[in-house]
């Protein structure tokens, strides 16, 4: 579902054991054989099982069973069990139960958002920014699919996403509206977005023809009356949403009409609670 190097898993590890696990080493029980289970205290959306078994490959220790990514657990499902020598279970264990908390939590979230906008609108999408934490961007993104969301922008070479710091140095909104030819011939097959804050602007972007408009922090109970005035000028323009979104008003938002509710708020949040045990299976 999205590529992660095995030089990134790698350095996950290292990062965590970067010489020895000295506490198994003094203990002296590192070649003995154990089972270790990871099970859900809470529901829960699963994500990074994938990386986990590959990290569990890394070390030597084998699979016995799993579920993947995306999969709805309950209190007391049982979602991964492996089995491998003492030293590499534990060298595999907290790094392992760091990724599934986090990133089933960020999974989580975004399920019950994606939930309560389709109730509402069963075509809305929800899109999350990319304002995750830096350098957890992969894991960030693979959790916000694994909870029924997709990503409004992976980075800056992907679209254009015109904000009102570009607009300051072209001197104001009109100088933007005479660009639009010129930034569609430079990028004819890109769709242009622009954030704006007031319909007036919208208007004036319409007619210049940009693709799309992105309303920054405009209560629900206005944006749903520029909503319907704008598809009275273009029915077919992308509208979106953007700006202090979150569960609690996610509702609010889906019946605007927006084609796309833009959110961080998954991203920020419990971890999912996930229990391990580890038992020594060692025949006598």
């Amino acid at each position: 579902m999205l590529y992660i190097s095995d030089e990134t898993i790698e350095r996950w590890i290292k990062e965590d054991v970067p010489y020895i696990d000295l506490t198994t080493l003094t203990l002296g029980i590192g070649g003995m054989k154990g089972r270790i289970s990871f099970k859900a205290r809470e529901f829960t959306v699963l994500s990074g099982v994938e990386e986990v078994l590959r990290i569990f490959r890394k070390l030597g220790v084998t699979e016995l069973q799993s579920l993947p990514s995306g999969t709805i657990v309950n209190p007391g499902d049982t979602f991964i069990i492996a089995e491998g020598l003492a030293e590499n279970l534990h060298m595999a264990w907290k790094v392992s139960l760091n990724i599934l908390e986090y990133c089933s939590g960020i999974a989580t979230r975004t399920k019950r958002m994606v939930d309560k906008a389709k109730a509402i609108d069963p075509h809305s999408t929800v899109v999350a920014t990319r304002k995750s934490f830096p350098g957890t961007k992969e894991l960030s993104i693979k959790s916000i699919i694994a909870g029924g969301a997709y990503p409004h922008r992976l980075g800056l070479s992907e679209t254009i996403l015109i904000f009102k710091q570009h607009v300051n140095f072209l001197g104001d909104i009109h100088n933007l509206a005479e660009m639009i030819k010129v930034i569609k011939g430079k990028a004819c097959e890109k769709k242009i977005i622009v954030e704006v804050e007031s319909i007036e602007d919208a208007r004036l972007l319409i007619e210049s023809g940009v693709d799309g408009l992105q309303f920054d922090k405009v209560p629900a109970k206005d944006l749903r009356i520029i909503v319907a005035e704008i598809h009275n000028l273009n029915p077919n323009i992308t509208l979106l949403g953007a700006g202090g979104i979150n569960e609690g008003n996610i509702e609010e938002y889906a019946r605007t009409g927006i084609d796309g509710i833009v959110t961080t708020s998954m991203y920020f949040g419990k971890p999912s609670d996930i229990g391990v045990t580890m038992e020594n299976i060692q025949t006598p």
